[in-house]
């Protein structure tokens, strides 16, 4: 099992020792995590890390991951979709549906624990189908700044029984809800197989593996297959970079299991596939594999992440901890991590000839792409990785306790 002192010789000894320090007001303290899914998306890679690191510090720190049926996950990916600003159909039913669920999780799952974190809006209700003994958090990863007003009216009433929610921008706050709302931004783990330094042979062993070629300079987006996620707008730009520029594409992700419309886009994407390349220039790998999305990181020419909606994007964050150049969607967190010109670049998500000119420019100068990435890297070290995430939640529980 990792320890804090793993993470040493990245971040140095002095944020190790104040962490802690920080830890030591609340030994034995008992934490509980609840979202609803363990693998896909950034989430569960957040927990799978956030966790175990929380319990070496000297928290009880617990993980539960909420049950529901196809009908309530179709439910929640529009409730996740309206939250995000699209206009959706709310009916009894959905919320029949939504609640029940949650009434069933809390009827089987103990959480009698000195803190509950409830992770997006899957779990939300939870709070009202306990007898509150203790502060709850609802940390929501999306950016729901301009959601659909009768959905949000209806979750409102459940985030009014929380203490404190968590968000990842300024933009996010609601003031029509008075709880209390902090800031917290998404962080990654600098010494998991998705981000752990690889050596060039092993970065290209794992490309040859999957059939990725390296003959010619290739872009990558490494994200969910999801509509926010815009992967046909990136096979456009890409087809705009290859009329300068003779490069391939790569679009890795997953398909989350709390997303059912994943399989839907999915076989989208490979008819704009069959639609704007009639050779092997474009590769879509669907899988879960760290390793692989490592290498890919390290090894692309520029990594786009072309989003309509982000909450952060932590595919955005890796790719700067590799010193690859990034060209991304100006919205969300994003212009978080991203100072344009600087250590990457930010255009407008419809911007298709803005995202393919960026392209092209680091393509033919690669003393420039070398000094965005070394840049990105840098402001990731100092600001987006995982024990600095650790730091903000011991601030955030000292808070609640103290």
């Amino acid at each position: 099992m990792r320890t804090l002192e793993d993470y040493a010789d990245v971040v140095g000894v002095d944020v190790i020792g104040n962490i802690h320090k920080k830890a030591r007001k609340m030994l034995g303290k008992k934490v509980v995590h609840v979202n609803s899914t363990n693998q896909g998306g950034g989430v569960a890679e957040i927990l799978s890390s956030l966790v175990p690191l929380m319990n070496d510090v000297g928290l009880s720190a617990g993980w539960r991951v909420l049950h529901g049926n196809p009908d309530f996950f179709n439910v929640t990916k529009t409730f996740h979709n309206g939250l995000q600003g699209e206009a959706i159909h709310f009916t009894k039913n959905k919320e029949r549906i939504y609640i029940q669920t949650n009434i069933d999780f809390a009827s089987y799952t103990h959480l009698s624990h000195d803190c509950i974190i409830i992770h997006d809006p899957q779990p939300l209700p939870m709070i009202k189908f306990y007898k509150k003994a203790q502060p709850w958090v609802w940390r929501c990863h999306v950016d729901f700044s301009q959601p659909d007003k009768t959905l949000w009216d209806f979750l409102s009433s459940f985030i009014l029984r929380y203490d404190v929610m968590l968000l990842s921008h300024e933009s996010y706050k609601k003031k029509d809800i008075p709880v209390e709302q902090r800031i917290i931004v998404p962080a990654i783990d600098p010494i998991t197989p998705k981000n752990m330094d690889i050596t060039e042979e092993e970065a290209c062993k794992y490309l040859r593996k999957f059939g990725v070629k390296t003959d010619k300079p290739f872009l990558l987006q490494v994200s969910r297959f999801d509509k926010w996620k815009d992967p046909e707008g990136v096979i456009k730009v890409w087809s705009r970079v290859k009329e300068e520029v003779d490069c391939r594409l790569v679009l890795c992700g997953n398909i989350a299991t709390d997303d059912p419309e994943g399989g839907t886009l999915f076989q989208a994407v490979e008819k704009s596939v069959k639609k704007y390349s009639t050779n092997d220039d474009i590769t879509l790998l669907l899988l879960e594999n760290n390793y692989l999305v490592n290498a890919l990181q390290r090894k692309a020419a520029v990594v786009i992440q072309k989003s309509i909606k982000e909450g952060f994007c932590l595919a955005v964050t890796e790719a700067m901890w590799k010193g690859t150049p990034v060209v991304a969607s100006r919205v969300g967190g994003i212009p978080l991590q991203i100072e344009d010109g600087v250590n990457g670049f930010l255009l407008e998500p419809d911007d298709t000839e803005g995202f393919a000119d960026k392209i092209i420019k680091i393509l033919k100068d690669k003393e420039m792409g070398k000094e965005l990435g070394r840049k990105g890297k840098e402001i990731t070290r100092k600001k987006f990785l995982i024990t600095r995430l650790l730091s903000d939640y011991l601030d955030l529980l000292t808070h609640l306790w103290v």
